[in-house]
């Protein structure tokens, strides 16, 4: 058994994906259990478990930039999530961005992911 996150085991391409957007440090896939009409994950390739082990401020600001950058190819409007820790909704622990958008007339009220 692979001790590979899920994430790590699409940008190695051991698990397909609909890939979007990729460049040397990001992936950006659709969701496979989307919670939107349009559900993206922007990974970073670099592996953090949760979004608070990230303390450069640099790359900070890269996965930010990657995320608008992808879902202002998709949507006009939209929702950037992040969870963090398992209280925080946080499934797979390695640090990504969500994507949601699509709705005709804005998201659902109290939606969580």
């Amino acid at each position: 058994m692979s001790d590979k996150t899920l994430f790590e085991r699409i940008v190695a391409r051991e698990i397909p994906a609909q890939i979007v957007y990729e460049d040397a440090n990001y992936i950006a896939i659709r969701d496979i259990a989307p919670r939107a009409p349009v559900h993206l994950l922007v990974i970073p390739k670099k592996v953090s478990t949760r979004l608070d082990e990230i303390v450069d401020e640099a790359e900070m600001g890269r996965l930010m930039l990657t995320a608008l950058r992808v879902a202002r190819t998709q949507l006009s409007d939209y929702r950037l999530i992040v969870n963090v820790g398992r209280g925080g909704g946080q499934e797979v622990f390695h640090t990504h961005v969500h994507i949601l958008g699509g709705w005709e007339e804005g998201s659902p009220v109290g939606f969580g992911i």
